[in-house]
């Protein structure tokens, strides 16, 4: 409807019609009176005509305002829903009878809304544009804040702002929600780790009745939490669960992995499980895939461990026990010829370790471009710059004529083509590769590693060889190489550089060595790896040994057990520092674990160190690190030293308590 009538809104009609009168008068001049008359008169009409239409219009309007007020008001007051207005400083202003059935207590106008609603966050809710509900639970039920904001200052002095709030009860809603995610299906993989290795570890005799404890054991566990058992292989169980049995075996912490590893039917090698768990709400055939990637993942990190799918993150479970030794090479045989393979269809093969690279990294790397250069392949090794962990090495390859194989990324950028090998070595991380960059420059990747596998992951590699049970990817590499070629043909230099892989990650054959590790070692030895050189790249200058003094003589043993310690000296080898110092902290009576931490340029470095009964990785994994379970390292963003301790020692009491849940 038209508020406002006008004459102008007739003005050409107007104009036209004057014009006709005054050519009528000029022509005709009695018939043109006439006309000017009638002109005057039309006029005069309609002005009265619009004035009136005018005055209906706004007492229309009038009345429609007064009955819009009073319907507005009859609603609020009458409104079904709680209903509460305040001011600027949350005082109430005005409420309705439902609003005061709600908060079941008196209320006076001098209050304020948070003090009969301490939970109420109105930051949080400004936060939310007027549309979107603010949900907000009170007196165990639920409801939906809707919220409008007025400007009052035309019509009140006190306040400019005023804020209505009604509420919309979503308990059923919320309810239905929390059933619908509790019923929802769950599903979970299950394997036996290790179980051929297991079974030649036990009596002929007692076999089956391991076999069938192991199956009793899984199958009455899950039933307990109303959960479907269902083994389809000798080592492979389906289990499907409501989201609910889920969160009561969360709270359990997954218990089952202690009630397996006691099993004993004489077998030397402890029973451990490895579970990938979906998250809830998807349909079976994704959440079956789901789960085999979260197994994946777990036996990745080194199995006796449950890994769950939460949204978009994991949680872990487990992960305590040392990865058991493989005894069976089949795998590194097949993917040392698929490796082969690889390196023979490729353009060129690049080779990457991580940043900071240590001894097996750079061994590793060494060992694999003499593999690709025997198959007369171009290969090179990216490494931007050298650090005091390598000096040594490096300085001594610079003698041999692979050096030349060393380049910088830069380089790598502009030779490889969607055709080029890259190999990641001792690292699967991309965030934490040499130039993560190249990543994207290629789809043919190949992963070798030796740390168990963390979130991060490069998800499109063509080969993956990550074995959390070897010493090293030293020892991983140096297997692969006796299936690719009939002959090593290492020269002495590359057998000593991977033979300082192992020995730099087994601390000298003491964590983490298995029979293949000694394997690896008698095939370099035969090679000609000469252990007196290999120990020579390993020696340290005056000014290294002092300042390794000086963070033993700094250390702390906290909670019994654990020994903590700084270096806050500028040093250009504070990481190799921290390092050693951690390992040599080991050596103090009842140390079962040790953590040194460093400043360098990108933030806090830390590594740890563990005799083995404690899982250094679990520790540091929540600080976004990672490795095995007697070794590992993290780095922090905060080059705050002090903030970073305290950042370690929370995470430790983490760890600790759930070590006593479980317990």
């Amino acid at each position: 409807m038209r508020n406002k009538y006008n004459v102008k809104d007739y003005g050409t009609y107007l104009i036209f019609s004057l014009i006709i009168v005054i050519a009528l008068i000029y022509f005709r001049p009695v018939i043109g009176a006439i006309a000017l008359f009638a002109y005057v008169y039309i006029i005069y009409y309609m002005i009265t005509g619009i004035n009136k239409k005018n005055k209906e219009v706004e007492e229309y309007l009038e009345d429609m305002g007064r009955n819009f007020n009073t319907v507005t008001k009859q609603a609020i007051f009458n409104m079904p829903f709680p209903i509460v207005l305040v001011d600027e400083n949350k005082k109430f202003v005005w409420y309705n009878s439902e609003f005061t059935d709600l908060v079941s207590e008196e209320i006076n106008i001098d209050m304020h809304i948070e003090d009969v609603m301490t939970d109420i966050d109105f930051e949080d809710m400004h936060k939310l544009d007027s549309k979107t509900p603010y949900e907000f639970k009170y007196k165990e039920k639920y409801y939906y804040i809707f919220h409008r904001v007025a400007d009052v200052s035309k019509n009140s002095s006190t306040s400019n702002r005023i804020t209505m709030l009604y509420f919309i009860e979503t308990t059923k809603l919320k309810k239905l929600e929390q059933k619908y995610i509790s019923e929802s299906t769950v599903i979970a993989k299950i394997e036996v780790d290790n179980y051929d290795e297991t079974m030649d570890s036990t009596p002929s005799a007692n076999r089956p009745l391991l076999i069938a404890d192991i199956d009793s054991t899984i199958s009455n566990y899950f039933k307990y939490f109303d959960a479907l058992v269902r083994k389809y292989d000798s080592d492979m169980y389906l289990v499907l669960m409501n989201y609910n049995s889920l969160k009561m075996i969360k709270e359990k912490r997954f218990d089952i992995l202690d009630d397996l590893r006691e099993l004993d039917k004489g077998n030397t090698i402890p029973i451990t499980l490895s579970i990938g768990v979906s998250s809830e709400g998807l349909g079976f055939l994704e959440g079956y895939q789901e789960a085999d990637t979260c197994l994946d993942l777990a036996l990745g990190r080194g199995g006796d461990q449950v890994v769950v799918r939460v949204e978009d993150n994991y949680e872990f479970f487990g992960g305590k026990t040392k990865a058991v030794e493989k005894r069976n090479k089949v795998k590194a045989r097949v993917l040392g010829v698929a490796l082969k393979q690889l390196i023979d269809s490729a353009d060129d093969v690049f080779i990457m370790g991580h940043q900071n690279a240590d001894m097996d990294a750079i061994g590793s790397a060494i060992g694999l471009l003499r593999a690709i250069l025997n198959r007369n392949k171009d290969g090179y090794i990216v490494l931007n710059s050298s650090n005091p962990s390598i000096d040594n090495l490096m300085e001594r390859m610079k003698k041999e004529d692979t050096y030349e194989r060393v380049v910088s990324t830069d380089f790598a950028k502009s030779r490889m083509t969607p055709r080029s090998l890259l190999i990641l070595v001792d690292n699967h991380k991309p965030s934490f590769a040499e130039a993560p960059e190249l990543i994207d420059l290629t789809t043919q990747i190949v992963i070798i590693d030796h740390h168990r596998r963390s979130r991060e992951f490069v998800h499109n590699a063509v080969l993956t060889y990550i074995e959390p049970y070897a010493s090293s990817t030293s020892e991983l590499v140096t297997e692969m190489l006796t299936y690719m070629n009939q002959e090593l043909n290492l020269t002495h230099f590359e057998a000593n550089a991977l033979m300082s892989g192992i020995v730099v990650d087994t601390k000298n054959f003491t964590f983490q060595t298995g029979v293949r590790t000694f394997e690896a070692a008698s095939t370099l030895r035969r090679a000609g790896a000469d252990m007196l050189k290999v120990k020579d790249l390993f020696q340290d200058d005056l000014d290294t040994m002092q300042n390794k003094a000086i963070v033993i003589h700094n250390a702390n043993v906290i909670f019994k057990e654990f020994a903590i310690s700084k270096f806050d000296k500028e040093s250009n080898n504070s990481i190799l520092i921290a390092a050693q110092a951690a390992d040599e902290l080991l050596d103090i009576n009842n140390v079962n674990a040790s953590f040194v931490l460093t400043r360098n340029e990108d933030g806090t470095h830390i590594s740890g160190r563990s005799r083995g009964n404690i899982s250094v990785q679990l520790i540091l994994e929540k600080l976004g690190g990672g490795g095995h379970l007697n070794m590992a390292g993290a780095k922090l963003k905060t080059k705050d030293l002090d903030e970073a301790e305290k950042m370690l020692i929370a995470v430790i009491e983490e760890y600790l308590k759930n070590e006593k849940e479980v317990g």
